[in-house]
């Protein structure tokens, strides 16, 4: 802290003392101190302004010093804020009871201009060191909640849980988890008919969307890659029913594409079943999820129609009551061979 930028309150109910304090400060380089002529005075220019140091006299009518103590010391606000006492020399007992209510220090009358320099020059020192402390703790909680964002951003809550408490988030199966994906219908010309601020600018905009609509449902997403979208349904988040909240889910996104510039049109492919999910490797985290729930999930987006959720017949089966569907007839899966192929265009 620099002398002319040091706010240091004189508090003194006698004149001379005041004037003497403040000629002898200003002779040490402080050139902004400041008066209050009693202890209401000095209350009411703490709660008003930031002060570095206070200068405090005891013995003062209305309200001493003591008082004055007591309350900017209950005052979270000001307790922070050094106080030295100004006392006579036969004050001693009365010292000890303001360092006891948290005085920082004491300057006897008549006034001494080395211990004045040093005591003034120790309690600002104190109050430099103590600020940078609350500014160095305030900065680890800003640097700590914003690495607990960025994490919360990559990885679902419940993963972030595990990997603080234990440094890894292990992959585990997980029997009863709907799989959706969804891709935007001739994404690739529509890229070459744009700029690409313009691309970035509308996909931005639709994957939020998306990430609500995901979250609403109670679903995780879990990545996207290009225009690929990824969200999961009962997998670190409980749900009632998982299979027909990731289908609602699903309907609600393709709504959400056409009415959103450029109207766009997506295909949704879903399935149900178990994965094994979590993290691998130990740089650039990244939550996923493995197995033929997942593949099987990935290859249906190309045979859904836009606006329609695809899925298996045997998958449609256990929600048949709550949507109606169209069949898409036998079809070859790449890696399974040939499925029964249902699309789930409206709930009921």
């Amino acid at each position: 802290m620099n002398l002319e930028d040091a706010r240091i309150l004189v508090v003194d109910d006698n004149e001379d003392n005041r004037f003497t304090l403040v000629r002898r400060l200003k002779k040490l380089g402080y050139q902004k101190p400041e008066i209050a002529v009693n202890g209401r005075d000095a209350l009411e220019k703490l709660a008003a302004q930031p002060f570095d140091l206070v200068l405090l006299d005891i013995m003062m009518p209305e309200m001493d010093g003591y008082e004055v103590l007591e309350t900017v010391k209950k005052d979270m606000r000001l307790r922070h804020i050094p106080i030295i006492m100004i006392s006579a020399a036969d004050q001693l007992e009365s010292v000890v009871k303001c360092i006891e209510l948290g005085a920082e220090d004491f300057l006897p009358k008549p006034f001494n201009a080395t211990l004045l320099r040093a005591r003034v020059s120790a309690s600002l020192e104190k109050k430099t060191l103590r600020d940078q402390e609350t500014a160095y703790r305030a900065q680890i909680v800003a640097e700590k909640k914003r690495t607990d964002d960025l994490l919360h951003a990559i990885i679902p809550a419940l993963a972030v849980q595990e990997l603080k408490q234990t440094g890894v988030v292990r992959p585990r199966t997980f029997n009863a988890v709907g799989i959706l994906f969804c891709d935007i219908v001739g994404f690739t010309a529509y890229c070459d008919r744009n700029l690409p601020e313009t691309v970035v600018a509308h996909l931005q905009a639709l994957i939020e969307a998306f990430e609500k609509i995901v979250d609403n449902h109670q679903m995780e997403k879990i990545k996207t890659i290009g225009d690929a979208f990824m969200a999961t349904s009962g997998l670190l988040r409980p749900v009632d029913a998982p299979l027909l909240t990731a289908v609602r889910c699903g309907l609600e996104m393709s709504r959400a594409a056409r009415e959103m510039e450029p109207n766009w049109e997506v295909r949704i492919g879903l399935h149900f079943g178990p994965v094994v999910a979590g993290i691998v490797g130990k740089q650039q985290f990244l939550f996923d999820v493995w197995g033929d729930t997942v593949n099987i999930a990935a290859r249906l987006v190309e045979h859904s129609s836009p606006g329609a959720v695809a899925m298996t017949a045997a998958a449609w089966q256990e929600i048949q009551d709550e949507c109606d569907a169209r069949s898409l007839g036998i079809i070859d899966i790449k890696g399974k061979g040939k499925l029964d192929i249902v699309e789930a265009y409206a709930l009921r």
